[in-house]
């Protein structure tokens, strides 16, 4: 009854502030729970969902490679402004702490519901994108390593 009850009120405070995104994600999972083989469902989704929602961004990434909007013009033009370099860096960043985080998320699964808390109200409040919860997890696992190599030093 619980997750019923926190669901709903994601779903309520998601509507209050107009999120597509989190609308339609806790109304699916709201669906899923009705389903009679949900735990299945949530199974799977709990251990490949991350890697196809990576996927489906992957692939809006790549369009307007596809649609000849970006080439390998663009690309070299890139590495002419300190913004590129910039960019292939923060990239490189973000790839190698999401991997990291997956990785905290798999061996701390209780730090999943901050991270879900922090990213709703990221969300909500901040008018931000639902896209975080990985790089909230790298970040963390930062965050959480420098705090214990220093907790260790004392």
């Amino acid at each position: 009854m619980e997750s019923w009850l926190f669901l709903s009120l994601i779903l309520i405070v998601a509507l209050l502030s107009h999120n597509q995104s989190l609308i339609i994600a806790a109304a699916v999972v709201l669906v899923i729970k009705l389903l009679p083989q949900s735990n299945k469902v949530f199974g799977l989704l709990s251990a490949q969902g991350i890697n196809w929602g990576v996927t489906i961004i992957s692939v809006a990434i790549l369009v307007p490679i596809a649609t000849g909007k970006i080439g390998f013009r663009d690309l070299l033009n890139a590495f002419k402004t300190p913004a590129g370099f910039i960019a292939v860096g923060c990239g490189i960043l973000v790839a190698v702490l999401s991997s990291k985080g997956v990785g905290l998320l798999a061996q701390s699964p209780e730090i999943t519901v901050a991270l879900v808390f922090g990213t709703i109200i990221g969300v909500v409040a901040f008018k931000g994108i639902a896209a975080g919860p990985v790089i909230a997890s790298g970040m963390t696992y930062v965050f959480i390593t420098i705090m214990n190599s220093a907790l260790s030093r004392l």
